[in-house]
């Protein structure tokens, strides 16, 4: 009997340089800075509290995204998705669209980031500056069906990071962003931090450091923030996936009108919903006090880790609470740092002024919202 044989032959040079070259960059690339955030003297030593904020606006392309965009290229990479001739597109307006388009150049592949017409100019010119095309739909739940479209005409490759992020990224180790807190926390006085805080807009971040937690068996509890009009709380809240608001989120980076596939409720041991007008009144006030700008997602993380850290002076617990710098607040000049577009939207973060005052001056707080605990 004659042995049939079916192969494919997958030239691997090329792959093999384009890991090279990712793996390179990385090398590059030290560490981003684990910030001790500045609490009052007043009553920070005698609380015996830490707060922490890991500034993921220094990788090179300025966000939080990078990793997962590495995680993603490589994902395809090795998956056998990706070669010398593939479009590379991605549902996105954002920074991860900003870090994917920067990848793409490192390979030499062209890159298509769909987005709504509607997206700030000054997103369009980072992507465009890394060498993306951005492509423009009407209404944000054609983004996707759109991104599927491209790739099936071109070729090419839909990164998809709403499905992929939590398995694109590496959870048990690798330098993600779980395993780097913790390393870089191991010398501080509560090296295992109480809570970490964190917001989902994929879901991957929360995914990784959610899995990490019970893979290490660390004591830590993950609490996720949630933007307005975002289906992540709701989901979380009702114990259903298949919520949908229809409204898109106006923090930046985080919130979705649909409960996305990275998206693992079962890890998360609090959600916590964060009204609008109070991520950009704590990202201006995070600002000031770092004396640089900072996202409107990193409000959103603030805000929650401040009522994190008031309810454990509350209770009379020492520990340490550890949440990130998304992005920089340049991006966002001419939206939550625009008094216009503030008012446009009907924005106004002095009415959470008293919150956050409050907070600093007694580390009470003051505000009482959602949050939901598993």
């Amino acid at each position: 009997m004659t042995t049939v044989v079916a192969a494919h032959t997958h030239p691997r040079g090329w792959l093999d340089n384009a890991i090279r070259l990712i793996e390179a960059d990385s090398r590059r690339s030290a560490d981003t800075h684990l910030l001790r955030y500045p609490l009052p003297a007043s009553w920070c030593a005698t609380a015996d509290i830490a707060l922490y904020l890991k500034d993921e606006s220094t990788h090179i392309t300025g966000s939080l995204k990078h990793r997962l965009a590495r995680s993603l290229f490589l994902y395809g990479l090795c998956n056998g998705k990706i070669d010398e001739q593939t479009t590379i597109v991605e549902a996105s307006s954002g920074s991860t669209a900003v870090s994917e388009a920067y990848f793409a150049a490192l390979l030499g592949l062209p890159f298509v980031a769909v987005m709504t017409a509607s997206t700030s100019p000054s997103k369009i010119k980072l992507i465009e500056a890394q060498g993306g095309r951005c492509h423009f739909v009407d209404r944000p739940g054609e983004v996707y069906t759109e991104a599927q479209r491209i790739a099936d005409e071109t070729g090419g490759h839909y990164l998809d990071q709403f499905t992929n992020a939590e398995r694109a990224t590496d959870w048990r180790g690798n330098n993600n962003i779980a395993e780097s807190i913790y390393q870089q926390m191991s010398h501080e006085r509560h090296p295992i931090p109480d809570w970490i805080v964190a917001g989902a807009g994929t879901g991957g971040t929360s995914a990784t450091i959610g899995r990490y937690i019970r893979y290490q068996r660390h004591a830590t509890q993950l609490c996720v923030v949630d933007p307005e009009n975002s289906a992540f709380f709701p989901s979380y809240a009702q114990g259903r996936g298949d919520i949908v608001t229809g409204a898109p989120s106006r923090i930046e980076g985080i919130g979705r009108p649909r409960v996305e596939p990275s998206f693992l409720p079962e890890i998360v041991d609090r959600m916590v919903s964060v009204p609008d007008a109070a991520s950009i009144a704590a990202a201006h006030h995070v600002s000031r006090v770092l004396g640089r700008r900072v996202g409107p997602s990193t409000g959103t993380n603030v805000w929650g880790a401040f009522g994190l850290l008031a309810e454990m002076v509350a209770a009379g617990v020492g520990g340490s609470v550890v949440t990130l710098i998304a992005d920089s607040g340049d991006r966002y000049a001419d939206t939550c740092y625009n008094a216009d577009w503030l008012a446009a939207h009907n924005l106004d973060p002095s009415v959470y002024a008293g919150a956050l005052g409050e907070f600093e001056r007694s580390c009470g707080w003051a505000w009482s919202g959602s949050s939901t605990a598993s």
